[in-house]
Protein backbone atom coordinates (compact mmCIF):
# COMPACT_ATOMS: atom_id res chain seq x y z
CA UNK A 1 0.00 0.00 0.00
CA UNK A 2 1.34 3.38 -0.97
CA UNK A 3 1.54 6.39 1.33
CA UNK A 4 -1.83 8.18 1.26
CA UNK A 5 -0.08 11.56 1.07
CA UNK A 6 1.30 10.73 -2.37
CA UNK A 7 -0.20 12.51 -5.35
CA UNK A 8 0.15 10.04 -8.21
CA UNK A 9 -1.42 10.24 -11.65
CA UNK A 10 -2.47 7.41 -13.96
CA UNK A 11 -2.13 7.71 -17.72
CA UNK A 12 -4.19 5.12 -19.57
CA UNK A 13 -3.74 3.96 -23.16
CA UNK A 14 -7.42 3.01 -23.37
CA UNK A 15 -7.30 1.31 -26.77
CA UNK A 16 -4.45 -0.93 -25.65
CA UNK A 17 -6.23 -1.69 -22.37
CA UNK A 18 -9.61 -2.41 -23.94
CA UNK A 19 -8.35 -4.62 -26.78
CA UNK A 20 -6.00 -6.68 -24.58
CA UNK A 21 -8.68 -7.38 -21.95
CA UNK A 22 -11.22 -8.17 -24.67
CA UNK A 23 -8.76 -10.66 -26.18
CA UNK A 24 -8.57 -12.36 -22.77
CA UNK A 25 -12.35 -12.87 -22.93
CA UNK A 26 -13.54 -10.70 -20.06
CA UNK A 27 -14.62 -7.12 -19.39
CA UNK A 28 -12.94 -4.69 -17.04
CA UNK A 29 -15.10 -3.10 -14.37
CA UNK A 30 -13.93 0.48 -14.82
CA UNK A 31 -15.54 1.69 -11.61
CA UNK A 32 -13.67 -0.91 -9.56
CA UNK A 33 -10.50 -0.25 -11.58
CA UNK A 34 -10.63 3.46 -10.64
CA UNK A 35 -11.03 2.57 -6.95
CA UNK A 36 -8.13 0.10 -7.26
CA UNK A 37 -5.86 2.77 -8.73
CA UNK A 38 -6.72 5.15 -5.89
CA UNK A 39 -6.31 2.62 -3.10
CA UNK A 40 -3.28 0.69 -4.39
CA UNK A 41 -1.26 3.50 -6.02
CA UNK A 42 -2.64 6.71 -4.46
CA UNK A 43 -3.83 7.89 -7.89
CA UNK A 44 -5.55 11.25 -7.48
CA UNK A 45 -6.08 11.81 -11.22
CA UNK A 46 -6.58 9.12 -13.86
CA UNK A 47 -6.29 10.36 -17.44
CA UNK A 48 -7.77 8.12 -20.10
CA UNK A 49 -6.70 8.75 -23.69
CA UNK A 50 -9.14 7.58 -26.32
CA UNK A 51 -10.48 8.17 -29.78
CA UNK A 52 -13.73 10.12 -29.93
CA UNK A 53 -16.87 8.54 -31.37
CA UNK A 54 -20.12 10.53 -31.08
CA UNK A 55 -22.16 7.38 -30.49
CA UNK A 56 -20.22 6.57 -27.27
CA UNK A 57 -21.59 9.48 -25.21
CA UNK A 58 -23.16 7.22 -22.59
CA UNK A 59 -19.88 5.38 -22.03
CA UNK A 60 -17.93 8.65 -21.81
CA UNK A 61 -20.40 9.99 -19.25
CA UNK A 62 -20.06 6.82 -17.15
CA UNK A 63 -16.24 6.90 -17.24
CA UNK A 64 -16.25 10.52 -16.09
CA UNK A 65 -18.76 9.78 -13.33
CA UNK A 66 -16.53 7.02 -11.89
CA UNK A 67 -13.53 9.33 -11.84
CA UNK A 68 -11.62 9.21 -15.12
CA UNK A 69 -10.53 12.36 -16.91
CA UNK A 70 -11.05 11.77 -20.62
CA UNK A 71 -8.66 13.15 -23.21
CA UNK A 72 -10.05 12.69 -26.71
CA UNK A 73 -8.39 12.41 -30.08
CA UNK A 74 -10.26 12.50 -33.38
CA UNK A 75 -10.54 9.11 -35.04
CA UNK A 76 -9.45 8.63 -38.62
CA UNK A 77 -12.10 7.11 -40.84
CA UNK A 78 -12.02 5.20 -44.08
CA UNK A 79 -15.21 4.78 -46.09
CA UNK A 80 -17.17 6.16 -43.11
CA UNK A 81 -15.84 3.55 -40.67
CA UNK A 82 -13.50 4.33 -37.74
CA UNK A 83 -10.05 2.84 -38.29
CA UNK A 84 -7.57 4.61 -36.03
CA UNK A 85 -7.46 6.93 -33.02
CA UNK A 86 -3.84 6.60 -31.92
CA UNK A 87 -3.27 8.56 -28.72
CA UNK A 88 0.32 7.60 -27.85
CA UNK A 89 1.85 11.01 -28.54
CA UNK A 90 -1.00 12.80 -26.78
CA UNK A 91 -0.50 10.61 -23.69
CA UNK A 92 3.27 11.12 -23.63
CA UNK A 93 2.99 14.89 -24.14
CA UNK A 94 0.35 15.25 -21.41
CA UNK A 95 2.40 13.13 -19.03
CA UNK A 96 5.57 15.16 -19.62
CA UNK A 97 3.98 18.61 -19.56
CA UNK A 98 2.36 17.81 -16.20
CA UNK A 99 5.44 16.18 -14.64
CA UNK A 100 5.70 18.81 -11.89
CA UNK A 101 2.06 18.27 -10.84
CA UNK A 102 2.39 14.67 -9.60
CA UNK A 103 4.73 12.57 -7.50
CA UNK A 104 4.75 9.42 -9.62
CA UNK A 105 3.04 7.86 -12.63
CA UNK A 106 1.08 4.67 -13.08
CA UNK A 107 1.17 4.00 -16.82
CA UNK A 108 -1.46 1.60 -18.14
CA UNK A 109 -0.35 0.09 -21.44
CA UNK A 110 1.41 -2.88 -22.95
CA UNK A 111 2.71 -0.86 -25.92
CA UNK A 112 6.45 -0.94 -26.56
CA UNK A 113 6.27 2.57 -28.04
CA UNK A 114 6.34 3.81 -24.45
CA UNK A 115 9.67 2.18 -23.49
CA UNK A 116 11.71 5.40 -23.81
CA UNK A 117 9.11 7.30 -21.80
CA UNK A 118 9.30 4.63 -19.09
CA UNK A 119 13.11 4.88 -19.04
CA UNK A 120 12.83 8.66 -18.64
CA UNK A 121 10.33 8.31 -15.78
CA UNK A 122 12.55 5.76 -14.01
CA UNK A 123 15.66 7.96 -14.39
CA UNK A 124 13.74 10.83 -12.78
CA UNK A 125 12.18 8.68 -10.03
CA UNK A 126 8.71 9.37 -11.41
CA UNK A 127 7.54 5.82 -12.22
CA UNK A 128 5.35 4.08 -9.67
CA UNK A 129 4.28 1.17 -11.90
CA UNK A 130 3.42 0.08 -15.40
CA UNK A 131 0.18 -1.89 -15.46
CA UNK A 132 0.17 -3.89 -18.67
CA UNK A 133 -3.21 -5.36 -19.56
CA UNK A 134 -1.91 -8.87 -20.30
CA UNK A 135 1.26 -10.92 -20.33
CA UNK A 136 0.67 -12.00 -23.94
CA UNK A 137 0.11 -8.54 -25.39
CA UNK A 138 2.87 -6.78 -23.44
CA UNK A 139 5.84 -5.70 -25.52
CA UNK A 140 9.24 -7.19 -24.70
CA UNK A 141 10.69 -3.67 -25.02
CA UNK A 142 8.29 -2.38 -22.39
CA UNK A 143 9.08 -5.28 -20.04
CA UNK A 144 12.81 -4.58 -20.32
CA UNK A 145 12.34 -0.86 -19.74
CA UNK A 146 10.20 -1.34 -16.62
CA UNK A 147 12.29 -3.98 -14.88
CA UNK A 148 10.50 -4.86 -11.64
CA UNK A 149 8.03 -1.96 -11.91
CA UNK A 150 5.49 -3.89 -13.96
CA UNK A 151 2.30 -5.72 -13.05
CA UNK A 152 -0.44 -7.25 -15.16
CA UNK A 153 -4.13 -6.41 -15.02
CA UNK A 154 -5.03 -9.92 -16.14
CA UNK A 155 -3.63 -11.17 -12.81
CA UNK A 156 -6.29 -9.01 -11.10
CA UNK A 157 -9.25 -10.54 -12.94
CA UNK A 158 -10.92 -11.70 -9.72
CA UNK A 159 -10.82 -8.13 -8.35
CA UNK A 160 -11.45 -6.17 -11.53
CA UNK A 161 -13.65 -8.22 -13.88
CA UNK A 162 -17.10 -6.84 -14.56
CA UNK A 163 -19.76 -9.05 -13.02
CA UNK A 164 -23.31 -8.74 -14.26
CA UNK A 165 -25.69 -7.82 -11.52
CA UNK A 166 -28.24 -10.57 -10.95
CA UNK A 167 -31.85 -9.54 -11.26
CA UNK A 168 -34.33 -10.70 -8.59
Amino acid sequence: MQNKKENNYAFIDSQNLYLAIKELGWKLDYKRFRVYLKEKYAVSKAYMFLGYLAENQEMYKFLQEVGFILIFRPILEKDGKPIKGNCDVDLALHLLTNIDNYDKVVLITGDGDFCMLVKHLKENDKLAKVLAPSHKSCSVLLRKATGNKIAFIEDLKIKLAYKKKSTP
